[in-house]
């Protein structure tokens, strides 16, 4: 069993714990259910086109920082002109919370993605209800069956839907309503790093989809290099999050890059 099917299994029983302890009709009436979400495609035209995240771990990397506050590094994220911030939610495999999003939704004005492995609809009314803007949806653990259905709820919440792949076979999970397709550089299931692999799927995507390149950036280079093959954003975790202060260095990497 490879590390994407331990967390699917683990995932399963996260899920089936937090219905029976939470209704669908409990999270609707949460404090943020009803708020106006921020659009990720409007912030990727008008900023920077940089998705940087807050991660602390991973299952590859182990610790990569727990020792910063996540509106700490969020703010400054924003500060320094990032499209939207991803935060992870698993906590078995990434260290993650719901609390994590919980306290910074109210302090910044840009797109939260609640980065996680989404496999039941109910994980849908939680992002809505923890005050998530776009969610994440994994090819390689969903049918294209349910990236169709999950589509179409995320929808109905007005949450935007970035639908993430990494090989050929997983181009007919491609659905004419999502909202971005990402390309992980990192194979999830090895956690090798191939960006020209990447590149060369952008290729057979729809011409007028919004792509983003994932994981695997490591620096300027390879920013460079994927920004320069036409990718319309970068979710970037770890180069920023190594560091002790994880907003500074994204603003250090922001003057270098951007023109």
């Amino acid at each position: 069993m490879n590390i994407l099917h331990k967390i699917i299994e683990r995932k399963k029983q996260e899920v089936a714990e937090a219905r029976s302890k939470i209704s669908v009709s409990q999270l609707k009436d949460s404090e943020f259910f009803e708020r106006p979400t921020f659009s990720l495609k409007e912030t990727l035209k008008s900023k920077s086109g940089i998705i940087t995240e807050f991660k602390r771990q991973s299952p590859s990397k182990g610790i990569i920082n727990d020792k910063v506050s996540p509106l700490e590094v969020v703010s400054q994220y924003e500060k320094f002109g990032a499209s939207a911030v991803s935060i992870l939610t698993d906590s078995d495999f990434f260290g993650g919370n719901f609390e994590d999003v919980l306290n910074v939704r109210n302090h910044i004005t840009i797109p939260i993605l609640r980065k996680d492995f989404m496999i039941d609809e109910y994980q849908f009314y939680e992002a809505k209800s923890m005050g998530a803007d776009v969610i994440l949806l994994i090819a390689a653990c969903l049918s294209p069956t349910h990236v169709s259905e999950f589509t179409e709820l995320a929808h109905s919440l007005n949450l935007e839907v970035l639908l993430e792949i990494h090989s050929e076979e997983e181009l007919k999970h491609i659905h004419k309503n999502v909202d971005f397709v990402g390309i992980n550089n990192r194979n999830l299931k090895d956690f090798k790093v191939d960006l020209q692999h990447s590149v060369d799927l952008t290729n057979q995507l729809p011409k007028d989809i919004f792509t983003i390149a994932e994981s695997g950036i490591y620096n300027e280079e390879d920013f460079k290099f994927l920004k320069e093959k036409g990718f319309d954003g970068f979710l970037m975790g770890e180069y920023f999050m190594k560091n002790e202060n994880p907003g500074s260095k994204f603003g250090e990497f922001i003057s270098n890059v951007i023109i």
